[in-house]
């Protein structure tokens, strides 16, 4: 085998092990998830609970789900939802937005934290997986 079809081999090799990580991070991050079924819905036909629904998260304000009730906190907190900022707030809610209605201990752990930012992103506003 040629150097050139080598290197190009390798490279598809990282690309593909790299692309099944991130399925394995979303599919952790779904069974994180379950911590978060009591308040929050996701996916086709998701609803607001006692928390809103996060289809679309990724890029959305905070405070904007349409039909769900915000404390003045989340509406005013500023934030548009990336993965620096959920993983900021999911480590302690109530540090992250004084006030906010969201009772939650918080998810410490780094890679379930990244887990589960991996499953909630992968949904687009209609509940459609991106």
């Amino acid at each position: 085998m040629n150097k050139p079809t080598l290197s190009a081999l390798v490279v598809l090799t990282a690309m593909a092990a790299a692309s099944a990580a991130a399925a394995q991070d979303a599919a952790a991050g779904k069974s994180s998830f379950n911590k978060c079924l009591a308040c929050h819905s996701i996916g086709e036909g998701a609803k607001n609970k006692v928390g809103p629904e996060l289809n679309g998260l990724d890029g959305r304000k905070s405070g904007s789900a349409p039909g769900y009730s915000y404390s003045d906190a989340n509406k005013n907190s500023g934030i548009t939802w990336s993965k620096e900022q959920f993983l900021d707030y999911i480590k302690d809610p109530k540090a992250k937005i004084p006030g906010t209605k969201m009772v939650f201990a918080g998810i410490k752990n780094e890679k379930e934290a990244n887990d589960l930012w991996a499953y909630v992103s992968s949904f687009d506003k209609d509940g459609k997986p991106k």
